[in-house]
């Protein structure tokens, strides 16, 4: 681990996320445009590091979620902070600290941030308004600027030390219309003729423990009753190809993994079932019916329900302030549960329609785009704060 990137001004910037690796990507392209001598290093993924940014740390090594699943991962995601604490207390340490979602980890580090007197600029924040509201106060004194991404986070910090602008949401600038839908699936050796349905896993390997064979049973009842339907599979990690393989191996399910935009994939399909998250945006945006699965290890489920402050998990019906979807949550997310769900997406026209015209809403309220333009001039003026208090001390 160098964490030495080309001189001049320097950003490190950290997700753990998929979602993250694809904001993280845009703001550093726009980051470039704006400010080509500030250079990015960090933790992320493969779109970060074609955008430019030096990888010190994979992201997709951190990526976990609930109690019992990080525990197990500690001593990986201890090595990382280490190892990140090392680069704020180097003798070159970076100009700003760029933090995208990713809380528990990012908001350590934003503390050691602090302490190093490196400034710190939060985008994708932490969910506060869903769970550990008392959480604000503690962003407040670690964190600079905060990027927020929904309209309604700025009045969750009124009145505490932070400056917090409304960028609106980078998947608005991330969404490309491509080609059109019959194209996309004669590409593929598909026909619009048959229900062509998406099964998506996410991309955090206990998203795979305890969703993918759900999602699997799922789509092996909905081909019994529609047995000229076709699946499509993102792969969201190369690292999760290979146990996604070898689970599919013992199934004949007519599925095809996919690593093509993810958007294409999305208008393709009739109807999808996916974890919850960002992607349920991603989904919106297409306007593609989908039902939301959500599990994970019983203790963390139990003691995440008792801190959780809104009614729904999927990130679209949080958006819409109401179920435009429906979401089949631990014990109710079974495989009759849900394909009885998807067929009636299939079959019933006017339930198929009124998904739309519920995502539309979504789409509606997630604002305009430009967001990673707004948060690229964040952080340069930032970047370049740190210097000018540099040159004030030293002169």
């Amino acid at each position: 681990m160098s964490g030495n990137p080309a001189p001049g001004r320097r950003a490190l910037i950290v997700t753990g996320e998929a979602s993250g690796d694809l904001h993280g990507a845009n703001l550093i392209r726009a980051a470039r445009e704006r400010d080509p001598e500030l250079a990015f290093f960090g933790v992320g993924g493969k779109r970060m590091a074609e955008a430019g940014c030096e990888i010190l740390i994979p992201s997709e090594q951190l990526a976990v979620m609930g109690l019992v699943e990080v525990v197990g991962h500690l001593p990986v995601i201890w090595r990382a902070m280490r190892s990140l604490t090392r680069v704020l207390n180097g003798p070159e340490p970076p100009d700003v600290l760029v933090l995208i979602d990713f809380a528990e980890f990012n908001l350590q580090l934003a503390a050691r941030a602090k302490k190093a007197g490196v400034p710190v600029l939060y985008y994708v924040s932490p969910q506060v308004w869903a769970w550990r509201r008392g959480r604000v106060k503690r962003i407040a004194r670690v964190v600079d600027q905060l990027a927020a991404i929904f309209p309604f986070e700025p009045d969750l910090y009124r009145g505490q030390d932070i400056e917090v602008d409304y960028v609106g949401h980078p998947l608005l600038d991330e969404f490309e219309v491509g080609r059109d839908r019959a194209t996309l699936l004669r590409s593929w050796g598909m026909n619009s003729g048959q229900p062509i349905i998406g099964l998506f896993p996410g991309s955090r390997r206990n998203e795979i423990k305890y969703i993918f064979d759900t999602l699997v049973q799922t789509a092996l009842e909905l081909q019994q009753q529609f047995p000229n339907a076709r699946f499509l599979l993102p792969v969201a990690a190369d690292s999760l190809r290979g146990e996604i393989e070898q689970r599919l191996a013992a199934t004949e399910l007519p599925v095809r993994l996919m690593e093509e935009n993810i958007h294409d994939v999305i208008r393709a399909c009739d109807a999808i079932m996916t974890v919850s998250g960002t992607v349920t945006l991603q989904i919106a945006l297409s306007g593609t019916p989908m039902a939301i699965v959500y599990k994970m290890a019983p203790l963390s489920y139990t003691v995440g329900r008792r801190l959780i402050r809104v009614p729904h998990i999927g990130l679209a019906n949080i958006v819409a302030g109401r179920e435009v979807v429906r979401e089949f949550v631990q014990e109710h997310a079974t495989p009759a549960n849900i394909a009885t769900e998807m067929a009636a997406i299939l079959r019933d026209d006017d339930y198929h329609r009124s998904i739309r015209r519920g995502l539309a809403e979504v789409r509606e309220k997630m604002g305009k785009g430009g967001c990673s333009g707004r948060v690229a001039a964040m952080v340069s003026e930032l970047s370049r704060r740190g210097v000018k208090d540099c040159e004030t001390v030293q002169s």
